[in-house]
């Protein structure tokens, strides 16, 4: 089974959570065990799995691609200015396979999937979610 998410992202850089959008794909696909890949479309945005317990890892995560890969430098920039985009893009890459235990992704309590966003805002980002099992 096959579905795209599409999202809104709102920031220049920023992770958005999607958690709740695979766990309802994985519930209706009927799988029990398998697994549940998670690809977003575009060279500048990425998928991470991460902590969503409060906003301050996913501070921390932008603060640190900030400070690893500064904006501005980069010799794609004199394309479009966006060289940095798509270097953290591609460290973080675009996809995550999750485990399907009991028809539900074996998350644990303190992983959530997210998009990150490293050169929006965006009127939409695409999340293909494919379900095996």
């Amino acid at each position: 089974m096959q579905e795209t998410i599409s999202i809104r992202t709102d920031r220049h850089e920023g992770l958005y959570d999607i958690t709740s959008e695979v766990r309802n794909i994985v519930n209706k696909s009927g799988v029990k065990t398998g697994i549940v890949n998670v690809y977003v479309q575009g060279a500048t945005a990425a998928i991470m799995i991460q902590e969503n317990w409060d906003t301050s890892v996913q501070n921390d995560v932008i603060t640190l691609f900030r400070k690893l890969i500064p904006n501005g430098v980069w010799e794609h920039d004199a394309q479009d200015g966006n060289g940095d985009s798509h270097l953290k893009a591609g460290i973080v890459g675009p996809s995550e396979s999750i485990p399907i235990i009991n028809g539900a992704p074996g998350l644990s309590t303190w992983q959530n999937i997210f998009v990150c966003e490293f050169d929006g805002p965006r009127n939409r980002r695409n999340v293909v979610v494919t379900v095996m099992g």
